[in-house]
């Protein structure tokens, strides 16, 4: 029974029902909403041309052209072609039906993924280390690195116009655009060459932008940090004796380029203490980004899963363009861990960047009163000793949040250090702001140790495991005398713990959408990165936070995404030539699964080690990644075949990837049987989902070592319970000769329902290793719960001597 028949309306109330219906019906369909009208290439037109394109084929939905003209917020028109416009659901359904719109969508608003790490892999700034000091010194003046992110604070130290720059590039073609607190003539230089804004989408969305009281700049100028943090940590100019409040992590900051240019494109904006960004001015500044020649793109940013199609994602149509223009493009894989496909940014044009730690800590002495210490880790600059409550003297719930206080909240915690644990308590956030609100003056956050983390939450805080939150408890509840603690002041080391281990907030794979692609790619450093940061915004963002920091910690996907946006202006530098998939390639070969210590990374958030889900290839190396030896490259027709698999048509296709007269655009394979299956795709992992028969998997690789006649021979390690071989088990290479293709096969060898495992491949000459991990996932049982049938007599029988010949071939 309905709602209003349940209240005794009956007929009538099925009426009413019906009238209220149609009335919710007719306002959907009525309401303005920005989408993005995708088209492909702009096959070669000018902005001009192609904008009038746009306007005649929006105006096809509009009873008046000049209606059209005012609902059209942005026309890309130089990297791809398509349009941001105002639409309702009747005039979007509607130009969906015309043949040259590849996808229409509506713009979402997408989020950002929010000193020592270029030390810490290797790239150290002293002169004995002659290698690691010139990679960083030496290249990338030439490379003009593209940030799209919440914009910039010009006068930090890592924007700098030093003596040692050369003139622009000439191969830029951007500008550096006027607004509010932000003069072209003082603000950009040398270093800082470009600085655009983009609001029409975020506006549209949201509504007119808040700048009162210094709340956000109509300009490229950063209210966040956020921007200003990912671009310093990129390609920042070399500044010593930085350091965050009370002189931690003190040292020389720099970014991965330090002598690249910047290109700063404002696309992200203060809302809801963080950056929010919309799909339409993301593609805008995309659209001008290539236009102005940048080498490198770089955005910290997406949206949590459930996954959009790849093309109908800002983020994804612009780096497929981007690709196509030869400009890699890296992104942040998102903060949404330790949960399994949760991975954003997942197309394989793509370098999707997960997060992990440095061998940097910040341990900070907790004395009780009865002279028990403990050593937790914060941000802590006072000495500071003072009574110690356990958080269920506070919070009606023992809970550390709003909603517990009580009406003697306030006398219990009132100048006291107050005890709070992660099992009952969102984050040590929450807890901080939640005990300063009940008047108290620092707070103890334990939490479990697969999680344990630092970072500064404006009241004082100091983290620890739950077992020393245990000891601390029971001293609480066993003292004759009233409880005390006292802080000491955090201190900085550097060394002393095994790193780089997956930081537990990075978003892992499968990816779920694309599933035969690895995400992410690699991983970086993310974890309490120190790097400038606008003096007007708090080192928290609160706004009650009224500290002011030119460096500041922050951690996230966000803060390892630049990190190898820096390695990629390097290599870019020193190989101009390389594809955008030889770089990424480059990446994924030379990484490594080990931390210091000579084991396997920790996957942060659990108490296992990382598998290719948690780290992608692993870990970047940024000298090796210079000389990887073999890379594998994807062409053109790599990625008409990867298109053709989405279930794209020949003339769609056509649309999307820049013509050539030699470019073969259907969809059929060799011999022109059906198109090759997704996992033939030539990228530098190889993931089979669904692994119930066996199966052979093609891969070429090109030789970009310097001995151009090198014989490479591979070692195989096969996941548990699948058998894989090689062939050729050798590869040789010569000057006439800089390709070679070899072949996977991989078999089932176990019964299972469907668990991952995890394997690799590693061609050595000697010298370089090139490493390919090799991910399967066994289907061999039924699954009961969707009732596929699989045949386990025939999975039990399974041919043992093709597998055994597998092996040892």
């Amino acid at each position: 029974m309905g709602f209003l028949g349940g209240l005794g309306y009956g007929v009538q109330g099925t009426y009413l029902l019906d009238v209220i219906q149609d009335i919710l019906l007719k306002s959907y369909h009525t309401i303005n909403q920005v989408h993005i009208v995708y088209l492909g290439h702009n096959d070669g037109l000018n902005a001009s041309l192609t904008a009038s394109l746009h306007l005649q084929l929006l105006s096809g939905v509009f009873t008046r052209s000049d209606e059209a003209r005012d609902a059209i917020l942005y026309s890309y028109s130089y990297g791809f072609s398509g349009f941001a416009a105002m639409l309702n659901s009747t005039q979007a359904a509607k130009l969906s039906e015309a043949e040259e719109v590849i996808s229409i969508f509506r713009s979402r608003m997408l989020e950002i993924h929010t000193t020592r790490s270029w030390d810490f892999m290797g790239l150290s700034l002293h002169i004995q280390n002659e290698q690691s000091a010139g990679m960083q010194l030496k290249y990338g003046d030439d490379i003009i690195v593209g940030i799209l992110d919440t914009g910039v604070w010009p006068e930090s130290q890592s924007f700098r116009d030093d003596g040692h720059l050369g003139d622009i590039p000439s191969s830029w073609r951007g500008t550096c655009v006027e607004g509010e607190k932000f003069d072209p003539a003082t603000a950009c230089n040398r270093k800082l060459i470009g600085a655009r804004y983009y609001l029409a989408g975020f506006e549209s969305e949201v509504g007119p932008l808040n700048t009162s009281g210094g709340a956000e700049y109509r300009s490229p100028r950063d209210r966040v940090g956020h921007g200003t943090h990912t671009a310093s940590t990129a390609v920042g100019a070399v500044s010593p004796d930085a350091s965050y409040v009370g002189g931690l992590g003190r040292g020389v900051a720099r970014g991965g380029a330090p002598w690249s240019r910047l290109a700063v494109y404002k696309v992200c904006w203060f809302k809801d203490l963080t950056g929010r960004c919309s799909d339409a001015d993301i593609l805008a500044a995309f659209d001008d980004a290539l236009r102005d020649g940048v080498h490198v793109i770089s955005a910290s940013l997406g949206s949590t899963p459930p996954l959009m199609p790849l093309f109908m994602t800002s983020t994804e149509i612009g780096a497929f363009h981007a690709m196509q223009l030869g400009v890699p493009a890296v992104f942040s894989a998102g903060n949404d861990g330790p949960d399994a496909a949760m991975v954003q940014n997942v197309s394989p044009w793509v370098i999707t960047v997960a997060a992990s730690t440095i061998d940097r800590r910040f341990p900070t002495v907790i004395t009780l009163g009865n002279n028990v210490s403990l050593v937790g880790e914060s941000f802590n600059v006072n000495d500071m000793k003072m009574r110690l409550v356990e958080s269920g003297s506070v919070f009606s719930d023992g809970s550390c949040s709003f909603d517990q206080l009580t009406n003697g909240s306030r006398a219990a915690a009132s100048g006291r250090i107050v005890l709070c644990f992660s099992t009952t308590t969102a984050s040590s956030g929450v807890a901080a702001l939640a005990v300063y609100a009940a008047g108290g003056a620092g707070l103890i956050f334990a939490e479990t140790i697969s999680r344990r983390s630092t970072q500064d939450n404006f009241l004082p805080t100091v983290h620890v495991d739950l077992r020393q939150g245990t000891r601390i408890l029971d001293y609480i509840r066993g003292s004759s005398r009233p409880p005390t603690a006292r802080f000491s002041p955090s201190t900085t080391l550097v060394g002393k713990s095994p790193a780089p281990a997956v930081a537990y907030f990075s978003s892992r794979g499968p990816s779920s959408i694309s599933p035969h692609i690895l995400k992410p790619d690699v991983t970086a450093p993310g974890v309490n990165i120190l790097a400038a940061w606008p003096p007007m915004s708090s080192p928290t963002v609160i706004p009650l936070d009224k500290r002011s920091v030119t460096w500041n910690f922050d951690s996230g996907t966000s803060m390892s995404c630049p990190h190898v946006s820096g390695i990629v202006a390097v290599v870019r530098a020193v190989h101009p030539t390389w594809s955008p998939a030889a770089i990424k390639s480059a990446l994924m070969t030379t990484a490594y699964m080990y931390d210091d210590t000579s084991d396997v990374m920790l996957a942060g958030g659990t108490l296992k080690a990382a598998d290719a889900f948690d780290v992608g290839a692993g870990h970047v190396d940024p000298l090796r990644a210079l000389d990887p030896g073999l890379v594998y490259d994807a062409g053109v027709r790599d990625h008409v075949l990867f298109l053709c698999g989405l279930g794209y048509t020949r003339y769609q296709i056509r649309q999307m990837v820049l013509p050539s007269p030699s470019l073969d655009t259907s969809c059929g394979g060799e011999g022109g049987g059906a198109a090759p299956p997704e996992y033939d795709l030539n990228y530098p992992a190889i993931v089979l989902p669904r692994l119930n028969a066996t199966v052979t998997v093609k891969r070429t690789v090109t030789n970009m070592g310097p001995r151009r006649d090198a014989v490479y021979r591979a070692a195989v390690v096969s996941p548990h319970g699948a058998r894989a071989a090689v062939w050729p088990p050798a590869l040789s290479f010569s000057p006439y000769r800089d390709t070679a293709s070899y072949y996977v096969t991989v078999a089932p060898a176990k019964l299972s329902r469907g668990r991952y495992d995890f394997g690799e491949i590693v061609w050595s000459d000697g010298y370089h290793r090139v490493r390919t991990p090799l991910v399967v996932r066994v289907t061999t049982m039924p699954d009961t719960d969707t009732g596929v049938d699989v045949d386990v007599a025939a999975a039990r029988a399974m041919d043992t001597a093709t597998a055994t010949q597998l092996q040892d071939s």
